[in-house]
């Protein structure tokens, strides 16, 4: 038996091969597959946790997005009120000043008025005297003889009697 021959090289490659793999069957094959299988678990472990942080990313997102949106609607309510706040505020201010000022204008009016009135009343008394100043000059030359009298006070009569 030639140990260079090419079968006997195949048989005993043969040889150390099934030994080898029984061998390695009976003390590696269980730790490498254990191995494999551990580490299959943690990676998808590692899937299922890095998916669960993903729901829970969308999830903070979607909450963030909600709470921005509210914050925005909030904001956008406060600046109505502040702006129906500033209306109101200047629409009461107007009405104010046009109260005060139909106030003041009444009493200008008034004020008006009654120097108006006291002017008149002045005139009045001024035409007054100035009649009865006329009167006695033009009676006192008509009636200095007896006759212009008569006739003076029979013309009162007959206007009187008209009238």
């Amino acid at each position: 038996m030639n140990l260079t021959s090419p079968e006997t090289l195949i048989f005993w490659m043969t040889l150390f091969f099934l030994i080898f793999f029984f061998l390695l069957k009976k003390l590696a094959w269980k730790p490498i597959l254990n191995a494999v299988k551990e580490r299959e678990e943690s990676i998808e472990n590692a899937l299922l946790e890095a998916e669960k942080a993903k729901e829970e990313m969308a999830k903070l997102k979607a909450d963030n997005q909600k709470i921005l949106n509210e914050a925005r609607a909030e904001r956008d309510q406060m600046l109505k009120e502040a702006k129906e706040l500033k209306e109101k505020i200047i629409n009461q201010a107007k009405e104010d000043a046009q109260k005060v000022a139909n106030k003041e204008i009444a009493k200008a009016k008034e004020v008006i008025e009654n120097e108006k009135l006291a002017a008149i009343k002045e005139l009045k008394n001024q035409v007054s005297e100035l009649s009865i100043t006329m009167a006695e000059k033009v009676l006192s030359e008509e009636l200095k003889d007896k006759d212009a009298q008569l006739k003076h006070i029979d013309k009162l009569i007959s206007d009187i009697k008209l009238n």
